[in-house]
């Protein structure tokens, strides 16, 4: 069976357009970039033969199949183990919210549905919800209708933005807000509905929702508070 990750990418920016295109020629066609800068010291950066620029993060869900062809290419094509190159790393998943909306990032990728992943003994969940440009306040009122203590938001750009009229029937803009919000693994499917219901990909914030799995935290005391 086909597992589904979180592909993570960070490499420097100018370097983000040959990943992407590697990403679209092998079926990853949607996916979502953002900016940032790396925080490493001198010492480090030039034993790694890195820069101090702005990087590319950029983050697409791959199933397994998809990954091990992607891995194989990272090395032989894009030599990605050329220091400076950048770096690639999966994440598990736990949920996405809706089939439509599994279909559209995944869309191509060989996938067999198996049943909702989850790690022994984890107690709290990362939602993540991708939502149009200047809609994170509706978004985090969902969240907190659901359950949500609070989250935090990034700026970034969607990819393969184009294909959502044509396989969810909405369209949605490539300017993106990505919501982050740390909750207990109990609550995380209120939140995650109640998202999908306020602030869904029909509505104008047009938000995509998934999660992935916590294995240790610190500094959670409020929320075992509450």
């Amino acid at each position: 069976m086909s597992g589904l990750y979180i592909m993570m990418t960070i490499c420097s920016r100018k370097n983000m357009p040959e990943f992407v295109s590697y990403y679209k020629k092998n079926k990853i066609k949607t996916g979502n970039i953002s900016l940032g800068r790396g925080t490493a010291s001198s010492s480090v950066l030039d034993y790694l033969g890195l820069e101090d620029d702005e990087k590319g993060i950029h983050a697409a869900v791959v199933t397994t199949e998809s990954w091990n062809i992607i891995k194989n290419g990272l090395l032989s094509e894009l030599q990605i183990d050329i220091p400076g190159k950048g770096i690639v790393f999966i994440i598990p998943m736990s949920s996405i919210g809706g089939k439509k909306e599994l279909g559209f990032m995944i869309e191509g990728q060989q996938f067999e549905r198996e049943e909702e992943s989850v790690l022994k003994d984890t107690k709290y969940e990362l939602i993540i919800a991708i939502a149009n440009y200047g809609y994170n306040t509706q978004v985090m009122k969902a969240a907190q209708d659901g359950g949500a203590a609070g989250g935090t938001v990034l700026h970034g750009k969607g990819v393969g933005m184009k294909r959502a009229e044509q396989f969810l029937g909405v369209s949605l803009v490539s300017e993106k807000e990505v919501i982050l919000i740390v909750a207990r693994s109990e609550q995380k499917n209120s939140i995650m509905n109640s998202i999908m219901e306020k602030a869904g990909v029909t509505s104008k914030a047009g938000t995509i929702v998934f999660s992935l799995p916590v294995t240790s935290t610190a500094g959670l005391r409020s929320i075992e508070d509450i």
